[in-house]
């Protein structure tokens, strides 16, 4: 493999595990405060199908960006309702939703738009454009360091980078702010946190309201940056990879950041049947490349489920102690 081929598969990469790397630290959130979030896939799909249905009605991204969230944002609030006010179980309400999110997304595109459950393809301002980072191509030339600033950091849409942004920042609201403090604290112990007079329900509801929003992002990317509008089931089971890599990185966010890489880069590679043959010297069938990530997933969830410690009161209803 020559070194264009390999900032191919890493700009592929990149852009591949933009969706898994805001998905997962929707998870991230979530599940430190101690709800389970199965319905990622669903919030993802139902941003997506927004997305791209005000997108293409206004021709303006940043609207149909804000619907996804807003859309992702009302299955996370069903979701917090059922785990948090009603004490409902944590897992049905998420698959719930997954299945809801199937069915209720190409039901509205095809009343919208009457193309199977498709909406139009989005061009000009109703998607994002690649953005040049400063430089990019006056470094070009520079060896190795140039041609890997401007072919695979810069050029990708603007999500891309807000994606990478929410790394750092996931990870100083985490662990070094008060809110972050008292997160963690009640996916622990909720009950040590109700008895400092923290509400554990505000707490739960503000996690479930972030994952809704991160949720949102990465639907509205999947619908209007990585493709041109919502097709059914775009998602494909990104949001149970996220699921994967977010107990891979053991509900890190630097950790995130590097399990969704890898996911992206097995799904880059699987786009690249020609590369993997030349430098393997067999063919692979396309249809088992296409099930790499997949796979994947289940070696994760296999070897790594019982290593990884997942927050103590995660999946637990909290009743309050009268």
């Amino acid at each position: 493999m020559d070194y264009a081929t390999l900032l191919q598969i890493l700009d592929s990469t990149l852009r591949l595990a933009t969706p898994l790397l805001l998905a997962c630290l929707a998870g991230l959130f979530s599940e430190r405060s101690g709800i389970f979030d199965i319905g990622l896939e669903g919030k993802m799909l139902m941003a997506a199908m927004c997305t791209g249905a005000v997108a293409a009605m206004t021709g303006q991204v940043w609207l149909g960006v804000l619907a996804g969230i807003v859309g992702s944002m009302l299955f996370a609030v069903v979701h917090g309702l059922a785990s948090i006010t009603f004490r409902g179980n944590q897992l049905i309400s998420g698959v719930a939703l997954n299945f809801v999110a199937s069915g209720i997304t190409v039901l509205i595109a095809q009343s919208l738009f009457r193309q199977g459950g498709r909406t139009p393809p989005l061009s000009g301002d109703a998607r994002f454009n690649p953005i040049e980072l400063p430089f990019a191509e006056t470094l070009s030339n520079l060896p190795v360091i140039g041609p890997f600033y401007s072919e695979v950091l810069s050029g990708h849409t603007a999500l891309v980078y807000i994606g990478l942004l929410c790394v750092p920042l996931t990870w100083w609201v985490l662990y070094r702010s008060r809110f972050g403090l008292r997160l963690r604290a009640v996916g622990e112990n909720p009950a040590s946190v109700d008895t400092a007079g923290i509400s554990v329900v505000r707490l739960r509801y503000t996690a479930v309201i972030i994952t809704g929003i991160l949720c949102g992002l990465a639907g509205a990317y999947m619908a209007a940056g990585l493709q041109a509008g919502f097709g059914k089931e775009m998602t494909a089971g990104r949001g149970y990879i996220a699921l994967a890599a977010l107990i891979f990185a053991k509900w890190r966010p630097w950790y995130a950041l590097m399990a969704t890489l890898l996911f992206g880069f097995f799904q880059a590679l699987a786009l690249r049947p020609d590369v993997i043959a030349k430098t393997l010297h067999f063919a692979i069938p396309v249809p088992a490349l296409d099930a790499l990530p997949y796979i994947l997933t289940v070696i994760v969830l296999a070897g790594f489920v019982g290593r990884a410690i997942p927050p103590r009161a995660g999946g637990e209803p909290y009743v309050k102690e009268r």
